[in-house]
């Protein structure tokens, strides 16, 4: 019998158990930290030299030169050829689906004139190079690869790198195949925070980047963040979450396999369930119960749910609605009658599951929006990874004649008041 959380909103103490059941903390392994600063130090320094040997100690041990690490055009042809018709369909659809979804929020540059001539804008431009991390190694996810390097190509990036993991030299068809799919550029087998570093500073090898996204270990999140500012990242991600509000008329079977879903990633990820049907939450349990043991991660689910889950008795809708807005969560399903009534009262999420036939699985993989979601109750201020992360804008500012000596004498008066004079002189300088 699997022993999880169960509350009740009606309860006196119900706000301090939610803060207790939402509250983590990434902690700062130290020897991480080290770790991690020393490599970036030595690849920062030696380049190649240091990303050979990282790589040799931590990957591949038969790797001899530098060269090797990089992976042809036609490696990656390759396996797409090779994959079976089903898993070529399968990654085909889903990056088509992916890509039509992303066109929508392609930005255009924009500007306009005012009566006395001034023109202002912005000028949208893609970033020139993007480096992406694709975790290797026990787990290879070729959906990190459409739902990074999609939205890249979609907002022009010039350049797309690619790295990746391949222990002892071992190669994932599916990863390679969708970066043939995806059209990415170069692709080199190396991982960890050594790869993050190659790709914040560059080597003779690697070429340095812009942005540095996609998800990895607890090595490469410490990475990305020490070079954060030297080069953009996506984000740091905390452990994945679902939160699922259901009226009780759902299969308790399927929302037990929602929370499994994400249970199922590692122990620290979360899965709530809000209900105000008390038999309904009684129902799933069971379902959690039943069904646990049929699966092969159950040891990482259990534990997931007896560390974080909960099933939390509500009075209402509107009120679980409220919960879910202060909890913020990464995907949000609404298992609900006529759930499009209901995402007006949700503020906060990563993104929302509309109806008792969207599992959030489906939007990991295929539905088309991007599942690089905001977790650990960043979706209050945070949005999913999309194509405008690729883009930037520069502001388009041309001034006429006359709009100078209307503009100057006001940049004037603000400037003297800041005590900035030689702000208000050149302002006034234009002025007629």
């Amino acid at each position: 019998m699997i022993q999880i959380r169960q509350l009740s909103s009606a309860d006196v103490n119900f706000q301090a158990e939610l803060d207790k059941l939402l509250s983590f903390e990434v902690s700062v392994d130290s020897e991480i930290e080290r770790t991690v600063t020393q490599i970036l130090r030595q690849i920062r320094t030696h380049g190649d030299d240091a990303l050979l040997e990282f790589t040799r100690r931590f990957d591949n041990p038969g790797i001899t030169r530098v060269e090797e690490i990089e992976l042809s055009r036609d490696q990656l042809k390759s396996a797409l050829s090779a994959l079976g018709r089903a898993q070529r369909d399968a990654l085909e659809q889903a990056a088509f689906r992916i890509r039509v979804y992303h066109e929508k929020q392609l930005s255009q540059s924009w500007d306009y004139v005012e009566p006395d001539g001034t023109r202002l804008g912005q000028k949208i431009t893609a970033l020139d190079r993007v480096g992406l991390y694709v975790p290797g190694g026990k787990a290879a996810y070729p959906s990190s690869v459409l739902m990074n390097a999609i939205p890249a190509r979609v907002a022009g990036v010039g350049e797309l790198i690619m790295v990746t993991p391949m222990p002892k030299g071992e190669k994932n068809p599916l990863v390679l195949a969708a970066a043939a799919i995806c059209e990415v550029d170069r692709v080199f087998a190396i991982g960890g925070a050594q790869a993050v570093a190659a790709l914040a500073y560059g080597t003779a090898t690697i070429p340095r980047v812009d942005k540095i996204v996609g998800p990895g270990n607890a090595y490469v999140a410490a990475a990305k963040r020490h070079v954060f500012g030297t080069v953009g990242i996506d984000m740091l991600a905390g452990p994945s979450e679902i939160l699922v509000i259901c009226d009780g008329k759902t299969n308790p079977d399927w929302i037990a396999m929602d929370l499994f879903s994400q249970a199922e990633h590692d122990e620290q990820a979360q899965s709530i369930l809000l209900s105000p049907d008390q038999s309904f939450l009684a129902a799933v349990a069971d379902s959690i119960s039943r069904l646990i043991d049929t699966l092969p991660r159950r040891a990482i689910i259990r534990a997931s749910l007896e560390n974080r889950g909960a099933l939390i008795h509500v009075r209402n809708l509107r009120e679980a609605c409220e919960i879910a807005s202060r909890i913020a969560p990464e995907h949000l399903e609404l298992s609900v009658d006529q759930p499009e009534q209901w995402v007006d009262s949700i503020r906060h999420a990563g993104a929302i599951f509309l109806g008792r036939y969207t599992c959030e699985a489906l939007g990991d993989y295929c539905a088309g929006p991007n599942h690089v979601l905001p977790t650990s109750g960043t979706a209050r201020f945070s949005s999913p990874l999309g194509v405008y992360d690729f883009q930037k804008r520069t502001s388009l500012i041309q001034v006429s004649a006359t709009g100078a000596s209307r503009l100057g004498e006001i940049a004037s008066i603000l400037a003297k008041g800041e005590g900035l004079d030689a702000h208000a002189g050149s302002a006034e300088s234009r002025c007629r």
